[in-house]
């Protein structure tokens, strides 16, 4: 019965929304996102609270950012909201360091063409990436929940772990030897990133375009919220048709390169400062 009340529900919304699609359509939708992070993993377990405390405070600014996605009915530009950074916040030791060194700029999607832009600056270089757009098996869920004004509702993906993503980063199962990719910290124990990560997602068919924050889209409706390992993102404003046009404009700036050319530099520049740091400095955080 539950099910069959969902679906009801879902196309209720689906018709009161033919008005919106009848005519130019258009809006922006602000997004807080946050990863929390296991100090533990990184030698925290020999730092005092104190400590603790400090460097999480340093590395605010780079786990808790805010966005703005702006979209119409095939395109959308997903970047981050411009802010003031806090003197000597941005920090975080050697692993604030490194994430420090990848700057995100604008993130380009259209569901049309299946065409996906990101602007990335990395050590000081740019670089356009330029790939089709990540695809993701959404499986629907019988649940729904109120969003500020927005009924939405509850779709789960499984996605592949990122060599790359610093925020899932994890002390390894000593049960499991059969890691993806993995490092030992200077204490020598060793870090991985998770094979699959579980994707949760709440969209809303009272927007009707298939887009979302990031890499996520392709749900019938607006993605409101996100929650995938660490990271949690979650909408806070929406403007529908807003008195101020809309700008979607992709970025074009950088060296032209695919998602996985640009993974592969990373990881090389990656590996290169393992070893810089595993050379010297062996004990200091």
């Amino acid at each position: 019965m539950k099910s069959v009340t969902i679906t009801f529900f879902s196309l209720l919304m689906l018709l009161g929304s033919a008005s919106l699609m009848a005519q130019e359509f258009q809006g922006r939708a602000h997004y807080m996102s946050k990863t929390t992070m296991d100090m533990n993993n990184f030698g925290g377990d020999q730092m005092s609270e104190q400590q603790k405390k400090m460097i999480a405070e340093r590395m605010k600014n780079m786990l808790e950012k805010t966005y703005i996605l702006s979209f119409n009915r095939t395109e959308s530009i997903y970047k981050e909201e411009e802010k003031l950074v806090t003197p000597g916040g941005g920090g975080g030791g050697r692993m604030g360091g490194m994430m420090g060194s990848f700057t995100a700029g604008s993130q380009y999607k259209n569901v049309k063409d299946q065409q996906l832009i990101q602007d990335q600056e990395f050590f000081g270089k740019q670089f356009l990436i330029k790939d089709s757009i990540p695809q993701l098996e959404w499986k629907m869920e019988n649940e729904s929940k109120q969003i500020g004004q927005y009924l939405s509702f509850k779709a789960t993906a499984i996605k592949k772990g990122n060599d790359l993503d610093f925020g899932n980063m994890r002390r390894r199962n000593r049960n499991n030897e059969s890691t993806r990719d993995s490092t030992k910290t200077n204490s020598g124990d060793v870090i991985e990133v998770p094979k699959e990560i579980i994707v949760t997602a709440w969209y809303t068919p009272q927007i009707p375009v298939n887009q979302g924050p990031g890499e996520y889209w392709g749900l019938p409706g607006l993605i409101l919220e996100v929650n995938a390992g660490r990271t949690t993102i979650l909408c806070t404003k929406i403007e529908i048709n807003p008195t101020d046009k809309v700008e979607i404009k992709a970025p074009s700036k950088g060296k032209e390169v695919t998602k996985k050319d640009y993974e592969a530099i990373v990881k090389e520049k990656t590996e290169e400062m393992r070893e810089m740091y595993g050379g010297r400095g062996r004990g200091r955080n």
